[in-house]
């Protein structure tokens, strides 16, 4: 893994782990911003909203890496159905319902699940390792050092975003396959599943190592 590390630190302290807020696109407040307060003006608490967000959709999945911040996998744009997520939720702030920060990228599913809950912890203010993974189930958990409050927190959002169904744990098998059998690089699933690169190379885990514990036959040498 040494070969891969100066390259691992510059990715996870870009756009993963925790998701670092990306520039806004020049023409965001054209699109988006601007229109949106002035519908907000006419209508402070909308039941029905303009979807000004929506303008700025391919912006927000080039900007993050095409990568889904709850589920932390790349989707492509006919595949994954891509969503702007409200953090906080339009319902419970307006004042936040035309603003980039607060735009998440999701796939339809994780934005579905959280809908306006508030129970699940934000992608960009998480402390590394805030979750961890076990590779002998692909269930994340608590990080061992996170307080008993925070892994509280943790389990809830694995609970709200189904992170531990059967889902979501096939979505990361699917990933290592690709790796364990070579045919994704490290480097190719830092960009396709930077969760799952980071915490194999925080456990220091080989492709090797990773078959043996699915017990899988490698398909060449390693």
């Amino acid at each position: 893994m040494a070969k891969v590390d100066l390259f691992c630190r510059e990715v996870w302290g870009g756009i993963v782990i925790p998701v670092a807020v990306q520039p806004e696109p020049p023409d965001f407040d054209a699109k988006v911003r601007t229109p949106g307060k002035a519908f907000l003006k006419r209508n402070p608490n909308p039941t029905t909203w303009k979807e000004c967000w929506r303008n700025c959709l391919w912006d927000l999945y080039e900007s993050y890496g095409r990568i889904c911040a709850y589920s932390t996998h790349w989707f492509s744009r006919c595949e994954g159905i891509a969503t702007v997520d409200h953090f906080i939720p339009k319902s419970k702030d307006p004042s936040n319902a035309y603003e980039w920060d607060n735009f998440r990228l999701a796939i339809l599913r994780m934005n579905s699940l959280k809908k306006d809950h508030q129970d699940v912890l934000d992608p960009f203010r998480i402390a590394k390792e805030t979750f961890v993974l076990d590779f002998t189930t692909l269930i994340p958990e608590p990080g061992p050092k996170v307080s008993k409050s925070l892994a509280g927190k943790v389990r809830a959002t694995i609970r709200r975003l189904k992170l531990d169904n059967n889902v979501c744990v096939e979505a990361r098998m699917d990933w290592l396959k690709l790796y364990c059998d070579k045919d994704l690089t490290f480097k190719g699933l830092v960009k396709r599943a930077p969760f799952l690169a980071y915490e194999i190379e925080r456990q220091d885990l080989s492709a090797a190592s990773l078959r043996k514990i699915f017990r899988r036959p490698k398909n060449s040498s390693s």
